[in-house]
């Protein structure tokens, strides 16, 4: 029940939406073309299992995780614009 000028499953159509963002951003992430031997930031070896794992692969696992971290301390987008969201 929608309540207001929201119409009926408005908040799930949200939801939805939400949810595809984030898969299309996470898709967009994705490494692409040949891995390299050497992570680019630390100039580390990366081992040969991660690159067939991961092919594009450009950090070592150590950098990558220091990477991963930064960004999700930069998402904090909120469509809802709650005020728990806010308080971050």
């Amino acid at each position: 029940m929608a309540g207001g000028f929201a119409k009926d499953g408005a908040v799930q159509d949200q939801i939805d939406a939400t949810i595809e963002d984030a898969v299309k951003h996470a898709r967009d992430q994705r490494p692409r073309g040949r891995s390299l031997e050497h992570c680019e930031e630390c100039d580390a070896v990366i081992p040969l299992a991660r690159r067939e794992a991961l092919p594009g692969v450009r950090m070592c696992i150590t950098c990558q995780a220091e990477h991963d971290k930064e960004q999700a301390n930069l998402s904090g987008y909120n469509r809802r614009g709650s005020k728990d969201s806010q308080l971050r």
